[in-house]
């Protein structure tokens, strides 16, 4: 029997498998089925990938249609933004994780909760479906007057499916605001939460400022576009540069909704596996806030090239490069907190440190695309396409994944296979950087993006990405079946597994219906590792009454 398994089992209560299939209020059962849905909206998005990638492998457009490799990018985009990393960082992890780390036992308001999930399986649905009568093709950014001139139908589905996304968004953010504020046990403080509580609060309050503005704009492209009217319309009137100052009012806050939880899914990650305290607990809690306001304040680094005027230019590049520094803060928190620590090199520690890694390399690409001279100079080339995808896949997505590994024993009980983990997290990071880190030079040489035909020239490192996302799309085989074989039969997991500090690592695994039988009270802080407290906290998590019934996995 391994370490990470239960010396003494005794019953509890668990969820009923059937659960997850219902209008549960459980947040538990809802931050499953977020992460379940949206993993499989995620395989759909990389499919996309994988047929744009393959189109790019030769100079001609040979593969699919002109016009439909842009619906393909479009879809591959929009379902990777709002199907996959933002309802699983937000919607999976925050519901799931929240109130166990607090010691509430529930979210502020259940329902509410339930129905800002069951708002995303019809709208996906929905989305996907606009393929039988055209999707849209005017990109993720759908901006006028192309997105006026393209297929009707697909981005009127398009554009009903985002306002519909972003009232979930709404609901949850105001969900976690109340819940986080209000149901903390009173002997948790602020200061007493665990960093990924943090990093919710920064994260709820962008989803409550900034979506709004993005569902408005939505609606008067929807009368632009079903109505006539000409709010965006340059042929009536109308202002297309409005449509794109109120798009990016919410998109670039939307880049840290999709990495601020991702961030604190790592500061939670790397002190338990390099058992040491985080360093700096209070410049990292603070920080996520820094990035929350100026997150705000730094839209128009994506208009450029768009007119801007050159003070104002000025003004948003200076607030783009002030925004590194917060997040440099925890990058330097982070590498202080893993230096001379224990190592436990498990799968979860490798993709947080791998986070950390490719994380770096996107930020530096974006402090250069901070720059207005750099900036005009590769705007709409791949060094763009490489930046994002360092940030949002080396990123957001490596993070989900330590998340993953972290949390898989308390969410099902199980352990999952740990050789097949360090497999899938090789694949991946090998098949990333071959993927990504070439179309920088892609970029700088001056290859435009969201085209399906190019130069010649481009060929060879193009044959070179491509391959790369095929081992990326590989890599998750063995992730899928680890999963899938560690939630029927893998080792059974005690409550302790990884010995963590936070309260969520003091009910069994999986936690019971009302995750405790009372309401905790604080003992320790949450990253005090290597204190005599320590030892005594991780004892009782592993004591018989809080171990899992065999009974209650069959």
């Amino acid at each position: 029997m391994t370490e990470a398994q239960a010396p003494h089992l005794e019953e509890v209560e668990v969820t009923p498998w059937r659960e997850y299939f219902s209008f549960s209020t459980d947040h538990k059962v809802i931050g499953i089925q977020y992460l379940v849905t949206s993993f499989v909206f995620y395989l759909i998005g990389g499919l996309l990938a994988e047929l744009v990638r393959t189109e790019l492998a030769t100079p001609a457009s040979d593969f699919v249609p002109r016009e439909t490799y842009n619906e393909l990018f479009t879809m591959h985009a929009t379902i990777m933004i709002f199907l996959w990393i933002i309802p699983t960082l937000t919607g999976g992890f925050g519901n799931f994780l929240v109130p166990l780390m607090i010691g509430a036992r529930d979210m502020a308001f259940p329902k509410l909760n339930a129905i800002a999930f069951w708002i995303i399986p019809p709208t996906s649905i929905l989305l996907l479906c606009s393929f039988f009568v055209g999707p849209a093709s005017a990109g993720w950014t759908s901006y006028p007057p192309l997105s006026l001139m393209t297929n009707k139908a697909g981005e009127a589905i398009w554009i009903l499916g985002v306002i519909l996304l972003g009232t979930s968004s709404i609901m949850a953010g105001l969900n976690f605001l109340v819940t986080i504020l209000k149901m903390r046990i009173p002997s948790m403080t602020l200061n007493d939460m665990p960093l990924f509580c943090w990093a919710m609060l920064a994260t709820s309050a962008l989803q409550l400022v900034a979506t709004p503005v993005l569902s408005g704009a939505m609606v008067l492209l929807g009368f632009d576009l079903l109505v006539g009217t000409n709010f965006f319309n340059p042929a009536g009137g109308g202002d297309p540069i409005v449509y794109q100052h109120m798009f990016w009012f919410y998109s670039h806050p939307a880049v840290y909704i999709m990495i601020l939880p991702a961030f604190g899914l790592i500061s939670e990650i790397l002190p338990v596996h390099a058992r040491k305290p985080i360093f700096g607990y209070q410049a990292i809690a603070y920080s996520s806030i820094a990035i929350s306001f100026l997150g705000l304040i730094v839209w128009a680094h994506h208009m450029f090239t768009s007119g801007t005027p050159d003070w104002l230019r000025m003004f948003f590049m200076i607030a783009t490069m002030v925004i590194a520094v917060p997040t440099g803060i925890k990058v330097f928190s982070w590498v202080a907190t893993v230096w001379g620590g224990k190592l436990n090199l498990c799968s979860a520690m490798l993709f947080g440190m791998a986070f950390v890694s490719m994380f770096v390399v996107g930020g530096l690409s974006g402090v250069m695309v901070a720059s207005v001279p750099f900036d005009i100079h590769v705007h709409d080339t791949y060094f763009v396409v490489a930046h994002l995808h360092y940030v949002l896949f080396g990123g957001s997505v490596f993070g989900i994944y330590a998340g993953l590994y972290h949390w898989f024993p308390k969410m099902t009980g199980r352990m999952l296979n740990e050789f097949w983990g360090k497999v899938h997290f090789a694949m991946t990071f090998v098949g990333f950087n071959i993927c990504f880190l070439p179309m920088h030079v892609l970029g700088l040489q001056g290859m435009n993006r969201r085209i399906a035909e190019y130069d010649p020239k481009f060929a060879a490192l193009n044959v070179v990405c491509t391959i790369g996302s095929y081992i990326l799309a590989t890599s998750t085989i063995p992730f899928v079946v680890n999963a899938v074989w560690s939630w029927l039969a893998g080792p059974r997991a005690n409550s302790n597994p990884w010995k963590g500090l936070t309260l969520e690592w003091t009910v069994p695994s999986p936690p019971p219906v009302e995750n405790f039988e009372e309401d905790p009270v604080l003992a320790i802080g949450p990253y005090d590792y290597g204190t005599p407290k320590a030892l005594d906290f991780v004892a009782a998590t592993l004591a018989p009454a809080h171990a899992l019934a065999a009974e209650s996995l069959e």
